[in-house]
C-alpha cells in the first residue's frame, strides 16, 4: 500500500526540525520540539536528551502525549501544562518565552532531577495557529550556590499546590489572625488590635489548626509564607 502523500505542512515541519537539529548539540541544554496540535507529542529531541532518558527518537515519538506522564512528575505536569503552555498559546505571542522548573526521570537515576526549562512558539500552521513549540531544558546542578535557594522555592511551590484547598477554607479574619500568630503576637495583642475578645482569638487559633491540619507554630508559618501572608 502506498504511503499517505506528504503534505506541504509536513514538509515545513520537517524543514523546521532539520533547521533546529543542525545546531541543537551546540546549545547548552536539551532541545525538544513539541507538536501542540498532537497533544504536545515530541517531534524532535536532541541526541543529548535521548541519551539522558535512555530512549530513541522513534520510541519517544510513539509515546505521543503520554511522553509527559512517562518522564516527568505527573502532579507537576497537571499543574504547569494547562497554566503555562495553555496561557502561552492563548496569548499567541511569538516573542513570549515561558520558563518553569520540572522534575525529570533520567535513565539510571532513582530520584527525579530538577531542570529549568524555557519554552516558546517555534512554528505556526497554514491558518496562523501555533503548531510547534521549542523547549530548552537545563539541569539544575546540585553543587551550585543557587541550588539551595531553588530547592526552597520549589519545596514552597509544592507545599502550596498540596495545601491550596485547606487554605481556601480560611476566611479573611482567620487569615489575618494566622499572619499575626506567625509574627509572634499573643492572643491579648491580637484581640486589642482587631477589637475582638481574647476568647474569640483563641477560638480562631484552634480553628486554624483544625482546618489546616497542623499542630505546631512552624507548620502555621509554612502556610503563612507559602500564601504570602508574611
Amino acid at each position: 500500500m502506498d504511503k499517505h502523500p506528504e503534505s506541504e505542512l509536513d514538509r515545513r515541519i520537517a524543514a523546521k526540525v532539520a533547521e533546529i537539529a543542525a545546531v541543537a548539540d551546540h546549545l547548552p541544554g536539551v532541545v525538544v520540539i513539541h507538536n501542540i496540535q498532537k497533544g504536545l507529542s515530541v517531534e524532535y529531541m536532541c541526541p543529548r536528551g535521548l541519551r539522558l532518558l535512555g530512549v530513541t527518537l522513534q520510541e519517544i515519538r510513539e509515546l505521543g502525549p503520554n511522553y509527559l506522564q512517562e518522564f516527568f512528575n505527573p502532579e507537576e505536569v497537571d499543574d504547569y501544562a494547562p497554566k503555562l503552555i495553555g496561557g502561552l498559546l492563548e496569548r499567541n505571542d511569538d516573542q513570549e518565552i515561558v520558563s518553569f522548573f520540572q522534575q525529570v526521570k533520567l535513565k539510571g537515576e532513582e530520584a527525579l532531577v530538577w531542570h529549568l526549562s524555557t519554552l516558546k512558539i517555534l512554528m505556526r500552521d497554514d491558518l496562523g495557529a501555533p503548531l510547534l513549540t521549542i523547549t530548552i531544558a537545563i539541569k539544575v546542578e546540585p553543587d551550585t550556590h543557587i541550588t539551595p535557594k531553588v530547592n526552597r522555592m520549589l519545596d514552597e511551590s509544592k507545599f502550596l499546590r498540596e495545601n491550596v484547598q485547606a487554605f481556601a477554607q480560611l476566611g479573611k479574619r482567620e487569615q489575618e489572625i494566622l499572619r499575626m500568630v506567625v509574627l509572634g503576637k499573643s492572643s491579648t495583642e491580637i484581640a486589642e488590635e482587631l477589637f475582638i475578645s481574647e476568647k474569640t482569638v483563641n477560638t480562631h487559633r484552634r480553628n486554624l489548626k483544625v482546618k489546616l491540619r497542623v499542630h505546631s507554630h512552624y507548620e502555621l508559618s509554612q502556610f503563612a509564607r507559602a500564601f504570602d501572608l508574611i
